[in-house]
């Protein structure tokens, strides 16, 4: 049998569902986003040209949203991580999206159900640049009601993505009224990710 069989073809298709042998070659990209076609293709069992057909697809399709570096945070001079949950004046969404994609301080922000609206990542060089930003900063802006901040002491698990083959099948084990469901407001679900 071929390496490049139907089977092997990558699916068809801007908004086509990932298949086994993508799920692998994310697999790998995730442990080696520099890994060359050549190798990829013979670490998967496809064809050089397959792989790079897949590859390209999965960018296509937008599965893949670019690529890019890791870095280790304290050693780049960023030591300090935080969380800071933010409690926003209803009707300020547009606003609040604004400043906070324009902030450099901010990793990641993501709109949240529960007792806060957002939760910011935050990485500074010490302890007073944490202080600085979320009293000075966040806690200045019109938008926002309250803020509660946390120190990171350690990040135990820091995975650059997770695949739906990582999952375990854990159907069944689920305890209903163990968790508290908050629909978002209206307009809290557009929040655009830095880098798009």
């Amino acid at each position: 049998m071929s390496r490049d069989s139907a089977s092997t073809a990558p699916p068809a298709g801007r908004n086509a569902e990932p298949d086994e042998v993508s799920y692998r070659i994310l697999d790998l990209m995730r442990e080696n986003g520099r890994i060359s076609i050549a190798a990829l293709a013979e670490r998967v069992g496809i064809s050089r040209s397959n792989a790079y057909a897949r590859v390209e697809a999965l960018v296509d399709s937008g599965v893949i949203t670019g690529f890019s570096a890791r870095i280790d945070p304290a050693k780049a001079g960023l030591s300090v991580c935080a969380l800071v949950f933010v409690t926003v004046h209803p009707q300020s969404w547009a606003s609040f999206r604004d400043h906070v994609i324009d902030l450099p301080d901010v990793e990641y922000c993501a709109i949240t159900t529960g007792e806060h609206d957002a939760m910011l990542l935050v990485r500074a060089p010490d302890v007073s640049g944490v202080h600085v930003f979320t009293t000075d900063v966040i806690a200045g802006l019109p938008e926002v009601r309250t803020i509660v901040s946390v120190v990171v002491l350690d990040e135990v698990v820091r995975r650059p993505f997770i695949l739906p083959t990582d999952l375990p099948d854990r159907q069944g084990s689920a305890k209903l009224g163990m968790t508290r469901w908050t629909p978002a407001v209206e307009g809290r679900d557009t929040m655009p990710v830095r880098g798009d």
